[in-house]
């Protein structure tokens, strides 16, 4: 075996064969996630992907919040995907659990492991963040985001993203409790756009709205005229997502 070393290849650290086996393996464990994921999500349509802290106990407003826009959206026949663990994740799956459609949950392992809500008709779980985050993106037919931190931040910029780059579908993007969102909004306006980094109409990429029937009037219209499948552009789309 060809080993590189600082010797013979000046600029480059030696590399530990064990490790870098152990990282070539794990590409099969990725795949894993991705057929799992695929194969068992696919048939869930049409899909609602919702986000918010999962620091947020029961008695809080917002946890209501996300229960009812939950509730609403399983009785209006979508699927209700959330990240399985507690605060607006639960609150998400409360909702749908009670509600006529499929509750998701897509599961992460942590270091301090997440409890996993028992509100779940079909639970996956994953130890890969970038997996499951394509999870939420590829079969979700609108997103929900209520108040959360950076990981609901880091959900919310990668759907933006990809809508904003023409890597998915146009979907309903919306953010929920505007008076949370209105600093990042404000931020958006002044420095993004004032600095020229984004376009004034990215701001079309997203709702802000406060209540649970405005979300489902929202997502519906939408699709109205087109209806809930994939055109065969946007499939091609979502094969390269």
């Amino acid at each position: 075996m060809d080993h590189y070393t600082r010797a013979s290849h000046p600029g480059l650290a030696p590399i530990d064969d064990t490790l870098l086996t152990r990282e070539s393996w794990k590409v099969f464990q990725i795949m894993a996630e991705f057929v799992e994921g695929f194969e068992r999500l696919a048939r869930i349509k049409p899909s609602v992907s919702i986000f918010g802290s999962a620091r947020v106990l029961p008695d809080h407003p917002y946890y209501k919040l996300a229960e009812d826009i939950a509730r609403a959206l399983s009785d209006a026949g979508f699927a209700v995907v959330s990240g399985g663990g507690p605060g607006i994740m639960e609150a998400a799956n409360k909702g749908a659990f009670a509600g006529k459609s499929p509750s998701v949950g897509l599961n992460i392992q942590l270091p301090h492991e997440q409890g996993i809500n028992d509100y779940q008709d079909i639970s996956l779980r994953f130890r890969h963040f970038f997996t499951r985050k394509v999870m939420f993106v590829k079969y979700a037919s609108a997103y929900v985001v209520l108040p959360g931190g950076f990981g609901t931040l880091d959900e919310l910029a990668e759907i933006l993203t990809l809508v904003q780059t023409g890597k998915t579908a146009r979907i309903p993007i919306i953010l929920v409790h505007a008076t949370f969102w209105t600093g990042l909004i404000d931020w958006f306006k002044q420095t993004l756009i004032g600095e020229g980094v984004i376009d004034p109409q990215d701001l079309g990429l997203f709702k802000l709205l406060d209540k649970p029937e405005e979300v489902v009037e929202t997502i519906f219209e939408h699709y109205e005229h087109r209806g809930f499948e994939p055109s065969a552009e946007e499939r091609e789309r979502l094969l390269e997502l």
